[in-house]
């Protein structure tokens, strides 16, 4: 990974954002150093305006996430997962799950008949039951474990879904030059559509709103 990016916007702000979704961090982990402000002519009014930033990871940190967590704290939440899990789905029909650590995350995979009704709409039911999961597993670990839950592969469909999404508005906003505005998402769902198209040589995108109404726009470059 970089340590450091040179981002283009139309104000500083979107020079960042850009800048920080290519890093895949947030503002805290670097150092913002403006560049250049490209100055237009008289003749040159109308031309969009270009900032210019040079985003650098603080402390040469090389990835978002490089705190290794202790064995110990991985096998208590594991152990605390499992526990939680173990009384819960026992008052479930035809639920079932599993469990797997990689790289210092802790993964659950349910399944069953009736595990769809833990979904709900758009995947809600499913994300507050990570959070409560990720809660009780770190209530006794020194450094906080990662959960990642997903029911009957909903998180790997919607992502294939929303990636389709992306490129669907992609060559519409290339098309006709108007900025798009998703339905509000998670940060999840965000996350997936700015990674669809953090490459794309037409569009950007950023984030705008407030939780839980926050969307992503993408608009031409």
């Amino acid at each position: 990974m970089q340590n450091s990016i040179i981002s283009e916007g139309k104000t500083t702000n979107e020079a960042i954002e850009n800048g920080l979704k290519k890093l895949g961090v947030t503002k805290k982990d670097v150092d913002v150093k403006v560049l250049e402000e490209e100055k237009k002519s008289f003749f040159d009014i109308l031309a969009p305006r270009v900032v210019k930033v040079e985003l650098t990871l603080k402390g040469g940190k090389k990835e978002h996430r490089e705190v290794k967590i202790d064995e110990k704290d991985l096998e208590k939440a594991l152990n605390t997962t499992k526990n939680f899990l173990n009384n819960f789905i026992n008052n479930l029909e035809n639920v079932q799950y599993n469990t797997e650590i990689k790289e210092d995350t802790i993964y659950v995979e349910v399944t069953g008949e009736k595990a769809s009704e833990l979904i709900g709409y758009r995947g809600e039911t499913l994300e507050a039951f990570q959070n409560i999961i990720s809660a009780i597993a770190n209530k006794d670990t020194k450094e906080r474990v990662r959960i990642i839950l997903d029911i009957l592969d909903y998180k790997e469909k919607r992502k294939k879904s929303l990636e389709i999404l992306a490129k669907k508005v992609e060559k519409t906003v290339i098309r006709n030059g108007k900025p798009f505005k998703l339905e509000p998402m998670n940060a999840y769902e965000r996350k997936i559509i700015h990674t669809a198209l953090q490459d794309s040589e037409e569009v950007v995108t950023n984030s705008v709103g407030e939780e839980p109404y926050r969307r992503v726009i993408i608009r031409k470059k």
